[in-house]
């Protein structure tokens, strides 16, 4: 039997970056699905520079889908360590929990959002900087060897550690 091993203090702070974006981005992309007009947030129609959308509809929907319900799933996941044979397939690094690999995978799409926001509206405010910062964070936090060494697949399963 695998030696049981305690939660450290990274996979922790990593669990609640994952949450800290999902609640907001599902606040933010519900918000934009309720009134797609963006007035709701305080973000004229005018914001959107480019003819692709119309309103902030579908916008909201990537936002609430993507890195809202999205990172709220990986969240159990890093929690529970729970299996998904769609998530093992999706994983480019093997030895480790898919979990983990997806945690990579949000923070790289949360700092794309931000640049094409950035693209599209032509303006930076703090928020911009501030989800760009928790991006990177993400990034930073799933890369500590502490967090990278409690989501390896020591024998290809992960069975066999809690999360004390």
């Amino acid at each position: 039997m695998v030696e049981a091993r305690k939660m450290p203090f990274s996979v922790k702070l990593l669990i609640a970056l994952q949450g800290f974006l999902g609640i907001g981005a599902v606040f933010g992309g519900g918000a934009l699905i309720i009134d797609p007009s963006g007035q709701l947030l305080g973000m004229p129609t005018e914001m959107m520079k480019i003819p692709l959308f119309s309103d902030f509809l579908f916008p909201g929907m990537i936002l609430l889908l993507v890195l809202g319900i999205g990172p709220l799933g990986i969240m159990v996941s890093l929690l529970r360590r729970q299996a998904w044979s769609l998530g093992e397939r999706l994983n480019l690094f093997r030895p480790m929990h898919w979990s983990w690999t997806f945690s990579l995978y949000t923070a790289f799409a949360l700092i794309i959002w931000i640049m094409v926001q950035l693209y599209i509206i032509k303006e930076t405010a703090v928020i911009h900087l501030v989800y760009m910062m928790l991006g990177l964070a993400i990034q930073i936090v799933t890369l500590l060897p502490s967090a990278r060494n409690f989501y390896e697949l020591e024998d290809g399963s992960g069975d066999g550690i809690t999360m004390t």
